[in-house]
């Protein structure tokens, strides 16, 4: 894995440089598998493990300094790090007709300084077949997802793919994107759509007669009840030519029922599509939309700590999310244990044999 990142353009002047790109990249890699979240946790971890990382990197001039890992992190070209990324994920992510690809937004809390630098929000691509991070574009701003998405189907590979977007993503240019390369798209529609919100809603309330399907769950002290509802007449959407390939509205109307309350709350959502399928797989597809949440950014919340990060110098901020995202994907993908990220993290830290598994092996 660690050879996708040999490539990387070295920002430091030849003669300064003590440590090797390589190590420097390596050595970060491992300590933030092994549970470190920032530079000075990893130059510790080093200290502490430099025999064995020698098995495998030079470090001819020992463990560099957390300062040194900083201004080299906060140098590098993000583009150039997140094309290294890209290029082993592809290499080992499957490609499947029908495979569900979810795109989502999330604010780095601490990435910004005040009056001088904006908050980071990073744009990912999350599949849950493969229970890895595709591919991820930065915006200064949360107006700007509108600009970043396109930039980040650019980089993915998508064909016979069902992209999954909330409604900030509900823009004509990002549905005609989508098809372009070849893949479906299920938009959620908002007030930002407002007119064809009100189309969608009003062709629900006037058809009396739908395909449907519904579901009842019970977990974390709740029963939930979703049933899926679809239209596949367009005529009721007035300017439906704007979007490419139109062919299913979608109603989700969800009912919880808190079990230690009774207490009882409702909610209608709707979508758009591009292709059209049962009522079941509908249901299925946005259900899967929250594993971006649920599996990537509640993992970089709570495991990763991510809205705690004071990373600011130059590119930090950004070049330790793309770090953090290889980690991620190498710990959900570690099948011969059946234990959180959290606790991966800390057999990593005490198992060198585990570690060095989840670095070398292929996916």
């Amino acid at each position: 894995m660690l050879s996708f990142f040999e490539h990387l353009t070295d920002p430091r002047v030849e003669r300064s440089k003590l440590h090797s790109l390589k190590d420097i990249i390596g050595l970060t890699i491992c300590a933030v598998l092994s549970g470190c979240n920032d530079w000075e946790e990893i130059e510790i971890y080093g200290e502490n493990k430099e025999a064995w990382l020698k098995q495998f990197l030079s470090l001819p001039n020992g463990i560099p300094s957390h300062d040194t890992i900083n201004r080299v992190f906060a140098s590098l070209n993000p583009v150039e790090l997140q094309s290294c990324f890209l290029d082993w994920v592809q290499s080992i992510a499957g490609i499947s007709e029908g495979r569900i690809v979810s795109i989502d937004g999330k604010r780095l809390c601490n990435s910004g300084v005040a009056g001088k630098k904006a908050l980071l929000h990073m744009v990912s691509a999350w599949s849950n077949e493969n229970n890895m991070v595709l591919g991820q574009v930065k915006t200064d701003e949360k107006s700007n997802e509108i600009t970043a998405i396109p930039m980040l189907l650019d980089l993915l590979v998508l064909e016979g793919a069902i992209v999954t977007i909330d409604a900030m993503g509900c823009q004509t240019a990002i549905a005609e994107k989508i098809v372009e390369q070849k893949a479906h798209y299920v938009l959620a529609v908002k007030e930002n759509q407002a007119h064809l919100l009100d189309d969608i809603k009003e062709a629900f309330e006037q058809t009396p007669q739908l395909k449907s399907a519904a579901t009842i769950e019970k977990s974390h002290g709740r029963i939930e009840e979703r049933a899926c509802k679809i239209i596949t007449d367009m005529d009721w959407i007035s300017k439906a030519e704007k979007w490419p390939n139109l062919s299913s509205l979608i109603c989700i109307e969800s009912k919880r029922t808190i079990l230690q309350t009774g207490e009882i709350q409702s909610e209608q959502r709707f979508y758009i599509s591009s292709t059209d399928t049962t009522a079941e797989h509908f249901n299925q597809i946005i259900r899967q939309h929250w594993g971006i949440e649920n599996k990537l950014h509640w993992s970089l919340d709570v495991t990763f700590k991510e809205d705690l990060s004071t990373k600011q110098a130059g590119n930090a901020a950004e070049n330790f999310s793309i770090i953090t995202k290889v980690a991620i994907n190498l710990l959900k993908n570690e099948n011969s244990k059946k234990r959180s990220i959290k606790n991966k993290r800390l057999i990593c830290s005490l198992n060198e044999k585990f570690l060095a598994n989840l670095i070398f092996k292929q996916i």
